[in-house]
């Protein structure tokens, strides 16, 4: 297990943005782990109606804030916005496309370009 020298385990971080397109994000989810292990310990998740959220210095300053409660020393994030801001089964019924954001249906997320 990997440790600091004070004996606290150290944390990994991450980031990913949700928006109703690819172009505004209006949620992002952070989430640590410990280093080691995939498990999540902690998840957060901010949402901005009209504010584009990588924008937004209040979110960002509660990110940093929750981040520096687990000490996290290194971030991993997307380069780009990876989906629609609902959830699958909360919002909508599981394996359907979101009803809110039309601009994802068929879409993949992880490149933004139409499924074929």
């Amino acid at each position: 297990m990997t440790k600091r020298r004070n004996g606290q385990r150290r944390h990994i971080a991450t980031l990913a943005f949700y928006g109703p397109n690819d172009q505004h994000a209006s949620k992002v989810v952070a989430a640590i782990a410990k280093q080691d292990s995939d498990d999540i310990i902690d998840l957060k998740r901010w949402v901005s109606g009209r504010n584009d959220v990588r924008q937004d210095a209040k979110i960002q300053a509660e990110i940093i804030a929750f981040f520096k409660q687990y000490d996290v020393k290194q971030v991993v994030y997307t380069d780009r916005i990876i989906g629609c801001p609902h959830e699958e089964g909360p919002d909508y019924p599981k394996g359907q496309d979101c009803p809110f954001c039309p601009f994802w249906a068929g879409r993949d997320r992880w490149t933004g370009k139409m499924k074929e």
